[in-house]
């Protein structure tokens, strides 16, 4: 059953629609439903299991405003995919929050928790067991589950399963008429039947002989059927895999080997690179070959924009017998390298084509040959976005594999990069938090400790962002002893100023100072003067939440005169601003009108408007303080028009022309940070 109109199955749709209706135990009970009511559709992959379940969804659509969900709970390779990345995805789907690194059981509830509000209908496909449907069932009877499988879903109440053979023989006619023509069909009836059950009427086998037929116009239907018939006696299998048998052997070599080695392919997703590289071969063979595919039934074309076509699940298992038997395990490893070389070169010219015409990484991007670039960002975002599923799969089997870690480090590096280039860290971060672990893994199997405590500090930064502080700082921590293991002074000094951190937020600021405290020693030691100058800000922001004014007023002092011989003019304003903040919370106004003032002055320089409008609304708030209305309504007044004026895209550095802060100058005098305490 192609996208075309859909055929046969009338009995089991009639049966599944009833099924929607049929009262449940609950309701024969008096209680109402708890859950959405599930619909199992079990048959062997081949029999065309999926396409009706999307027929069925297309045909209740109307009592669904909603919409219509559609996961896969299990990888061409058999392996089931996990609840917390299918829960994820289908979150993305209905636009809500999906916190990276957040666990499978919050995931689950936080999909349920949005489903309850809705009405729609979910299908799983290719479910493995009960137990990876179950945490995925809205909790109302406002939705509807369609579950596809191969056996029943013990486990799961009030579910009866529709049991999937072939076609009947109408439709199973109809369905070759399509690649063959009707003329094929009707000169040749009962070798027609024939064929049909030589295929046990599966659509799988029928979409592959159907091909052949289509490939080869002077052959008969008959034809087909007597050397199907042949096959059968001399071996054994399903009906599908004897019709698959029998189309691979009418490929020439190169477009045998091709197709055998689209079972290397991540998640059974492949494109013309892709099929390129795993083959040997040059792109544009690749995509006339698998576009050949298309019309044998062995792939199915899934993209337009981006080329990109899908190895049907129940074909998988064949690929990989022929690989077993054809083909030494030495050649398909290279394959994989190939095809993971091939990724990074694409992931590399995906990221320079963001980068600006004279950077560097643009000059080498014109060196790649012509099909390893985009012509243009929006290519290379729309590229990244439909390959994204294959491309983190990618990344997920070469760290599996374990003997081309060199290659998955570089891949995954290169994945990193071209997420935040075209998404932003913010948006990719999901991602980002799946590549960090990744990363993670290869660390510890090859005891790398420097690789290890940058993921460990990467993931740390995406738990702290998203609330989850005591598992941010238990990585932090383990990111310190990777460092220290690794001699790795940038290492260690981040994790000391995280660890600083993730006690600041938990509200700890005794330790969070002290951490603080070490990570700028460390900084003072390697003389790196800016980052010392942050600390000292950052020691001095926790003593202000403790109420220790005075030792705040130091630390902000130290970070002043750091910044100013750094010659940072930016950050030696807001340093001031922070230091005017103190000591007006220490009680000292008039110290912070004189310090306020001068801020201003320096953020003048360093034409921040914005922080001099604040500067200027804090210096009204002193003023008004100190009973003087009229000098804090000339700040507030030319805030505003600092503000407006920067809105309007006139600000600039010439803003404070008229100073009215002059009013209270006079009152200011320079005090030396001895006398302070």
């Amino acid at each position: 059953m192609t996208g075309r109109q859909f055929l046969g199955r009338r009995r089991e749709l009639k049966e599944l629609s009833s099924d929607i209706e049929r009262a449940g135990l609950d309701t024969l009970s008096g209680r109402k439903a708890p859950r959405a009511r599930v619909l199992l559709i079990a048959g062997r992959p081949g029999t065309g299991r999926t396409a009706l379940a999307e027929e069925l969804l297309s045909q209740v659509a109307d009592r669904y405003p909603d919409g219509a969900l559609r996961t896969r709970l299990t990888s061409p390779d058999g392996t089931p995919v996990p609840t917390g990345r299918v829960a994820r995805e289908l979150l993305d789907a209905l636009d809500l929050p999906a916190p990276p690194g957040e666990s499978a059981e919050d995931l689950t509830e936080r999909l349920r928790e949005g489903l309850s509000v809705r009405r729609v209908v979910l299908l799983l496909d290719d479910a493995g067991s009960a137990e990876h449907v179950d945490p995925l069932l809205p909790d109302t009877p406002d939705c509807l589950v369609v579950a596809v499988a191969e056996g029943p879903l013990t486990g799961i109440a009030d579910v009866r399963p529709c049991t999937l053979g072939g076609l009947d023989t109408k439709a199973a006619l109809e369905f070759l008429s399509r690649h063959t023509g009707s003329v094929r069909i009707t000169c040749d009836p009962r070798s027609a039947e024939s064929l049909v059950e030589l295929c046990g009427a599966e659509p799988a086998a029928l979409e592959i002989a159907g091909g052949w037929l289509a490939r080869r116009p002077k052959e008969s239907v008959a034809d087909l059927a007597r050397q199907l018939h042949a096959a059968d006696d001399t071996g054994d299998g399903s009906a599908l895999a004897r019709v698959f048998r029998h189309s691979y052997a009418g490929l020439a070599g190169p477009a045998a080997r091709i197709l055998r080695y689209l079972s290397l392919a991540p998640e059974g997703y492949v494109d013309p690179h892709t099929a390129s590289a795993l083959a040997g071969c040059s792109v544009s063979a690749a995509r006339t070959t698998l576009d050949d595919f298309v019309t044998l039934g062995f792939v199915r074309a899934v993209g337009s924009r981006v080329p990109q076509y899908e190895v049907p699940g129940c074909l998988v298992p064949l690929l990989r017998g022929l690989t077993e038997t054809l083909d030494r395990p030495a050649e398909l490893q290279l394959a994989r390298a190939r095809m993971l070389e091939r990724t990074v070169r694409l992931l590399t010219s995906c990221r320079a084509v963001t980068e600006p015409d004279a950077a560097p990484a643009r000059k080498k991007l014109a060196g790649l040959p012509s099909a390893l670039r985009f012509p243009d960002r929006a290519a290379a975002a729309e590229w990244l976005r439909a390959r994204q599923p294959a491309l983190l799969a990618a990344a997920r089997l070469a760290v599996a594999d374990g003997e081309l870690d060199t290659l998955a480090r570089r891949l995954m590096a290169a994945l990193a990069r071209a997420l935040v280039a075209h998404r932003g860290a913010e948006s990719a971060a999901p991602e980002l938090y799946v590549i960090h672990r990744l990363v993670l893994d290869v660390a510890e199997r090859r005891n790398l400790p420097r690789e290890k405590a940058a993921a460990l500090l990467n993931l740390a930064d995406l738990d702290a962002g998203t609330g989850r502080t005591l598992e941010a700082l238990a990585r932090y921590r383990a990111a310190l002893d990777a460092g220290r293991a690794a001699q790795d002074p940038y290492a260690t000094g981040r994790a000391m100023e995280s660890v600083g951190g993730a006690h600041q937020a938990l509200g700890d600021w005794q330790r969070a100072a002290d951490w603080y405290g070490r990570a700028l020693a460390q900084r003072l030691t390697r003389g790196e003067r800016a980052d010392a100058a942050r600390l000292h800000g950052r020691i001095a922001t926790v003593h202000t939440y403790a109420g220790r004014y005075g030792e705040a007023l130091r630390g902000w002092r130290s970070a002043v005169a750091a910044y100013r011989k750094e010659g940072d003019i930016a950050a030696q304003a807001r340093a001031l601003s922070e230091l005017a903040r103190v000591q007006e919370y220490a009680g000292r106004p008039e110290e912070s009108l004189c310090t306020c003032q001068e801020a201003v002055e320096w953020a003048r320089q360093a034409k921040d408007v914005r922080l001099q409008a604040a500067l200027q609304v804090r210096l009204a708030d002193t003023l008004e303080r100190l009973g003087d209305p009229a000098a804090a309504k000339l700040h507030r007044g030319a805030a505003e028009r600092m503000l407006g004026e920067e809105l309007a895209g006139g600000a600039g550095g010439g803003a404070l022309q008229a100073n009215p802060s002059e009013q209270a100058a006079n009152t200011c005098e320079t005090r030396s940070a001895s006398a302070e305490d």
